[in-house]
């Protein structure tokens, strides 16, 4: 697996708590940082998805509520 090197700028607060959890937990730094935004892409991606799904749900909507009404008039014409 290919590497890049990036540089980050990480809020003391946030790095003193991330140094903490290291040492308890006995992760290298940068496992640590790839596991979690691993983890942060998988929750965006499925926010991402949600929102598409909403979109088109709302696209179909009105169109599938009009067939509908159009198979009730159906079945009371019969």
């Amino acid at each position: 697996m290919r590497m890049k090197t990036i540089s980050l700028k990480i809020d003391d607060s946030i790095f003193a708590e991330t140094e903490n959890i290291l040492s308890d937990i006995k992760k290298p730094r940068n496992r640590y940082i790839n596991e979690a935004l691993e983890y942060y892409n998988k929750i965006q991606r499925r926010k991402i998805l949600e929102s598409k799904l909403r979109k088109e749900s709302a696209l179909v909507k009105d169109d599938s509520l009009s067939v509908l009404n159009e198979f009730e008039e159906t079945d009371y014409a019969s």
